[in-house]
């Protein structure tokens, strides 16, 4: 496989008034995904509500996935992720035939894992994904944090991990990155790619997509074309986040999946609305009211000649 780059959209869940995954949306969905000239899809991040899912759930998500991004010479990604790494590996066995790209997963999430576990389990995931490419995902909120030193040491002893996403950091990290990390794929935030993009950022498994995937594609394009406009528009990307959504944690108690979700509702690209699965609360309609009129002020050209 060549080593992902450019903006990967998150799968969204559509969850119906009695809180099911509403299956005919999301056949839309990926209809308005595979048009999107992302560079790819992906499922079962955080925004993708990985954490909710039953087995049933995940399997016909997958099989739906796969037929629909196949079908459309979409590439995509398939997140296996689970806090109990026996599921995680159960299901990465479970897609080796899907035709999916890569499989995204996360360390064991319940009980910090010991640095020998975190060795096992990467040498478990390896064996499980035979040829199929491995996406590290650690974010700021994982229960072990890994340094790029580290994740260089797991690169060496498992090499189907391709890619990690990360959070991304200052010149300083991104010069340890590219020193560490040559031949491997750095996805960080969507909202920071002008400043990645230049120091060595692969690209992003988007928050800014959920918002627009018009809109994150024009991003990830100004920053290697006119690096200017780039940091001005992520300039204003960061100050809609700042001001319409990120409160919304302290105020209401949101996840960040609910945030990805309401975005994608005040956006209207799609099908998707700010309802989450059980038992996680959803961002209320007022709020999804001001963000969509906030991101039409700050954000224009993420809604040029939109229908």
């Amino acid at each position: 496989m060549t080593s992902p780059s450019g903006i990967w959209g998150a799968v969204l869940l559509p969850v119906d008034t009695s809180g099911e995954i509403d299956w005919g949306a999301l056949e839309e969905e990926l209809a308005i995904l595979c048009e999107s000239g992302l560079a790819g899809i992906y499922t079962n991040g955080t925004a993708g509500e990985f954490h909710t899912q039953t087995e049933i759930e995940f399997d016909r998500l997958t099989m739906l996935v796969a037929d629909r991004a196949g079908a459309a010479g979409m590439p995509f990604q398939i997140g296996v992720c689970h806090t109990n790494p026996r599921v995680s590996r159960d299901r990465l066995t479970r897609i080796a035939g899907s035709g999916a790209n890569a499989a995204q997963i996360i360390l064991p999430d319940w009980w910090p894992p010991s640095a020998p576990e975190v060795d096992r389990f990467i040498d478990g995931m390896q064996v499980a994904a035979g040829n199929l490419p491995l996406i590290l995902y650690n974010p700021p909120h994982a229960k072990v944090r890994l340094s790029l030193e580290r994740i260089a040491a797991l690169r060496d002893r498992a090499p189907g991990l391709v890619g990690a996403k990360l959070p991304g950091g200052d010149a300083e990290w991104y010069g340890d990155r590219c020193r560490l990390l040559p031949d491997f794929s750095v996805f960080v935030a969507g909202h920071s790619v002008a400043f990645g993009r230049p120091l060595g950022a692969d690209g992003a498994y988007s928050n800014v997509a959920c918002l627009s995937p018009r809109g994150a594609l024009l991003h990830w394009d100004l920053a290697a074309s006119d690096p200017y406009r780039a940091v001005e528009l992520e300039t204003r990307i960061q100050s809609f986040m700042q001001t319409h959504v990120v409160p919304l944690v302290a105020s209401h108690g949101l996840s960040h999946a609910a945030l990805d979700k309401m975005m994608a509702e005040a956006s209207g690209w799609g099908p998707v609305s700010a309802r989450l699965m059980w038992p996680h609360v959803s961002a209320p309609p007022e709020a999804v009211s001001q963000a969509a009129k906030a991101a039409r002020e700050m954000l224009p050209e993420f809604f040029e000649d939109a229908s």
